[in-house]
């Protein structure tokens, strides 16, 4: 997939998730065949810009390229000025938030609520593309279907985007209302999809090969995105790849593989965030990692005690090594 001056090696992309998405995690997906791995959200306020969170948000050192960064915001002007300061900070796609439906994210009119003003989408997209056109930085965008089941209107949007320059779009088949209640629906995104000439990817319940390939058949998009499938399950892209390229199943990870995987993802947490922050941010990948093996629940809830980077190394290590190496996992 060409975007901008950028070839992707594929169509499979990992969501941006605020908490989730942070280098370590994109280095592991990335790494088990993801094409683009999306950052958490940066908010566009110049104030905010010099947080601790912010600037971890932002760190991409050693990260496989292309970075893309998404930024979050309702002022173009603002929006403009976040698109430059990231792609000189390394940032070669930009991406913009109007999918979230957060509350705080929406209260503030970003995110998914500017759905419901087109007009203002509109001159926040021309304000950002016309920032980085002359530093040959993509802009993407990622929304909903709508505000509300009542008002899809992800064709028009969609239509706003193509001609303010915006290169790939990624349409989550929900509305804002619908927060992540209920099932996602492709209708919206297949009319997208006919309606324009850019890329756009699908997003929105797709957790298993299966389901990606009905959704690439029945919407003839060009991508699909991965969210909260991808939880604890960076090899998820591996699966994916073997079955849309070769109709093929990739057997599911040993546990001597998952330790490996879960111990080097401590070990980049701890080492971006730091010990005491990184212990806390780790415990919700461990129960995403184990949370589908048996007796994950109950260490579960014994690793959440865990204070040190240490203990909760060997802790994980123990737990891994306890389990059989011809044990199935369930899917």
């Amino acid at each position: 997939m060409q975007l901008g001056a950028h070839v992707l090696r594929n169509g499979l992309f990992v969501a941006p998730m605020a908490g989730v998405t942070d280098r370590p995690f994109r280095t592991l997906c990335r790494r088990f065949g993801a094409g683009l791995a999306v950052s958490e959200m940066v908010s566009a306020r110049p104030e905010l810009r010099g947080t601790r969170k912010s600037r971890l948000r932002r760190e991409h050192a050693g990260e496989a390229g292309p970075v893309s960064v998404q930024i979050a915001g309702a002022d173009p002007v603002m929006m403009a000025d976040a698109a430059r300061v990231n792609a000189a900070e390394g940032a070669r796609i930009i991406d913009i938030n109007m999918g979230c439906p957060a509350k705080k994210v929406c209260n503030v009119a970003a995110g998914s609520a500017l759905l419901s003003d087109e007009a203002l989408v509109g001159r926040i997209l021309d304000a950002v593309v016309a920032a980085t056109y002359g530093m040959g930085v993509p802009v993407t965008l990622k929304i909903r279907t709508g505000p509300d089941p009542a008002r899809r209107n992800a064709l028009r949007i969609a239509r706003i985007a193509e001609n303010a320059g915006v290169r790939l779009l990624t349409v989550h088949g929900r509305t804002r209302a619908c927060g992540f209640r209920g099932e996602a629906e492709f209708d919206t995104i297949a009319q997208v999809k006919a309606g324009v000439r850019i890329p756009v990817i699908a997003n929105g319940d797709i957790a298993t090969p299966a389901e990606a390939k009905r959704v690439l058949a029945y919407t003839r998009a060009d991508g699909i995105m991965i969210g909260r499938a991808a939880h604890g399950r960076p090899w998820i892209f591996r699966e994916f790849l073997s079955f849309l390229h070769d109709g093929k199943f990739v057997a599911p990870p040993s546990p001597g593989e998952m330790r490996a995987v879960a111990l080097e993802h401590l070990e980049a947490i701890y080492a971006l965030y730091g010990e005491e922050m990184g212990v806390r941010i780790a415990r919700k990948h461990i129960g995403w990692y184990v949370s589908r093996l048996p007796g994950g629940e109950t260490f579960r809830r014994e690793a959440v005690q865990i204070l040190s980077a240490t203990e909760q190394l060997a802790a994980v290590g123990r737990f891994f090594d306890g389990l059989s190496e011809a044990l199935p996992i369930a899917a």
